[in-house]
């Protein structure tokens, strides 16, 4: 037990490194930055190289030179992407940040491929501090206690800044009250730089202190930023206190995890270590539920009620009724039209599929003024409701299963059963997302995403584990590429008629008044909570649609369909679109999946591609797709 809690103390430490540079950046910028491990896997990536290259010359010294080197180039990375780049965001909303700040995880990744290769690349030991403490019986590497060290240092020292200096009152002032701040004379501008630069150097420093621990991989930016988020958010955001009480509870709680091994409880045996791929989010999970603004954290101020509406919702006009009917009908006819690219038919059914999940974000973030990281959640639910429905139904109604004829109401059937299981999972998540806000609110749905994939992803029995489920191809006039489409069709036209009968209706009104006033639709008697909860359910149930037809549209299910980036998938798609028409987010769909399938063929840095039109969306149209048509129709009016 102590060997493994002084492993999960140096783990720990690590851990709070990282996640004190994200907790600076918070705290004074509001931004949540999403390319805080990207900026960790530079750091790693940079220590190893210097090190192959300073070892040989400085001999121990150049160890420490070259995570000293790493950290300060990192550091020079953030202030120049701050310059450049979130300088030009800061009145912006906190998910057009978010998306920039995802922009930049797929451009440096692609950039670190370019630069390094996709091979993984291992960093050296460090000189003198190979041994292990008490051999035979902790086992306990000597660099983790140097870690342990390093984390408090680092606290002592940025305690000690803030609190003694005057930079470190400006930084302290701005974290508390921005506003104040800025009216006493704090110079915004440079504050911002030097501390997104310190956070940026902070995460450097972190990632190229893992040489000796594990290699530099592509897929250590998105391993690690997820957990930066859970300590930062835990600890409550911009508290470096909380940074550090957050870091050593997960450090000491998955320590524990592994030491206990397996427990019996009630007469049921539990897997403690399979716990550690989740135990962050469940704390999470715990802790917002019970103090919704973190252990440190303040909360937030209640919203004021806005003078214009936010995101209008315009009525349905003529010309919009024809367009939609001419978008069906030309949708109808496609297999006729293109008769000669059957491929067409496969990309038009991933856009509809995408649409509908888009669609059921957009219910979230335009009408109801929530933000969602995790909403794949509700589409991996979706999508394993309907495959493991898919035996039963087979058994009734001969079917979706790999034998039997096909039919359209086993085909129902399935996708009925995701959704029904997506919006159970939407009641029990929403009641407990709601009663926090803002980025609160998100990262709960982001830790129920994780805690939903972790199940999928140990489940073997029922799940399939990380296999997955595979063998639901649809049968019958369902199994040709037209069959199958127009089925898709169907069920995409009914989910977006419906979706914009509801939104019209008197419950859209309402919905959008809990948005922009709460508290004045309290003062009116609305029931806020409910409206919003009946919302989340709606949207989580149209979301596990979009998944019971990923299962048939692509054969199998697979844990990754409830991983972070399908949720960032979402968020860019309906963005992209637009938050200002019901149209948006089947724009940002259409545009998003034809574009990555084109830049995917087309190049090996497909993801740069991708990243740089973000940022030029972000930057150039904020309003999305549809906002920028409806500023030039106005231009044109005028």
């Amino acid at each position: 037990m102590l060997a493994q809690l002084l492993n999960g103390l140096a783990s720990a430490s690590s851990l709070f490194l990282l996640s004190l540079g994200l907790t600076l950046i918070f705290g004074v910028s509001r931004v949540v930055n999403f390319a805080h491990g990207s900026l960790a896997m530079l750091g790693l990536y940079l220590g190893v190289s210097l090190a192959g290259t300073l070892i040989p010359l400085l001999g121990a010294l150049g160890f420490w030179a070259a995570v000293a080197g790493a950290a300060l180039a990192v550091a020079v990375v953030g202030a120049l992407v701050e310059r450049g780049l979130l300088r030009r965001l800061y009145g912006s909303p906190e998910l057009f940040q978010l998306v920039a700040t995802f922009a930049l995880v797929l451009i440096i990744r692609d950039a670190t491929l370019a630069i390094w290769g996709a091979d993984d690349r291992l960093g050296p030991k460090a000189p003198g501090l190979t041994g292990v403490l008490a051999p035979g019986t902790l086992n306990l590497p000597v660099y983790d206690l140097l870690l342990m060290a390093t984390g408090l240092v680092v606290l002592g020292l940025v305690q000690w800044i803030m609190a003694a200096t005057r930079w470190g009152l400006q930084l302290r002032a701005a974290t508390e009250d921005r506003e104040m701040a800025l009216a006493v004379g704090v110079d915004e501008r440079r504050l911002f730089t030097q501390v997104f630069a310190l956070g940026a150097g902070l995460a450097g420093l972190a990632g190229a202190l893992q040489m000796p621990r594990e290699p530099a991989a592509l897929t250590y930016d998105l391993q690690v930023v997820a957990e930066a988020f859970v300590v930062t958010v835990v600890g409550g955001m911009g508290s470096v206190t909380g940074a550090f009480v957050a870091a050593m509870m997960i450090g000491i709680v998955k320590a524990a995890c592994v030491a206990l091994g397996t427990i019996e409880v009630a007469g049921v045996e539990l897997v403690l270590p399979k716990l550690t791929l989740v135990i962050e989010f469940l704390l999470m999970a715990v802790v917002l539920a019970v103090r919704p603004w973190g252990l440190f954290g303040r909360p937030a101020a209640p919203a004021r009620a806005a003078r214009t509406e936010m995101h209008p919702l315009p009525p349905p006009t003529r010309r919009g009724n024809g367009l939609l009917a001419l978008a069906v009908a030309v949708l109808v006819a496609l297999p006729w039209l293109a008769a000669d690219m059957p491929y067409l038919l496969v990309l038009a059914v991933d856009v509809l599929i995408a649409g509908l999940f888009a669609a059921s974000l957009y219910v979230l973030m335009g009408p109801g003024g929530m933000h969602s990281f995790g909403h794949a959640a509700f589409l991996g639910l979706g999508a394993y409701g309907a495959a493991l429905a898919a035996p039963w139904v087979a058994q009734a109604l001969p079917g979706l299963a790999s034998t039997g004829p096909g039919g359209l109401a086993s085909a129902l059937l399935c996708v009925a059963a995701g959704m029904l299981l997506a919006w159970a999972g939407a009641a029990v998540y929403g009641f407990v997302v709601l009663r926090a806000a803002g980025v609160y609110a998100a990262m709960l749905t982001l830790a129920f995403a994780q805690i939903t994939w972790s199940v999928a992803f140990q489940w073997d029995a029922v799940t399939g584990g990380s296999n997955g489920l595979f063998g639901f191809w649809p049968q019958g006039w369902l199994s040709t590429r037209e069959g199958y489409y127009w089925f898709v069709l169907g069920v995409a036209c009914a989910g977006g008629l419906l979706l914009r009968h509801v939104l019209h209706a008197p419950f859209g009104l309402t919905l959008r008044m809990t948005r922009d006033a709460p508290l004045r639709a309290e003062s009116l008697g609305l029931p806020v909570f409910a409206v919003r909860w009946t919302a989340f359910m709606a949207a989580g149930a149209l979301a596990g649609v979009a998944g019971g037809l990923t299962v048939f549209a692509k054969g199998s299910v697979a844990p990754d369909l409830l991983a972070i980036p399908r949720s960032v998938d979402a968020l860019v798609m309906t963005l992209l679109g637009g938050l200002q028409s019901l149209a948006g987010p089947w724009v940002g769909a259409l545009v998003y999946t034809v574009g990555q399938d084109f830049l995917a063929r087309a190049t090996e840095y497909w993801r740069a591609a991708i990243g740089v039109a973000m940022l030029a969306m972000v930057m150039l149209a904020p309003g999305g797709l549809t906002g920028l048509g409806r500023r030039r129709a106005r231009a044109e009016v005028a």
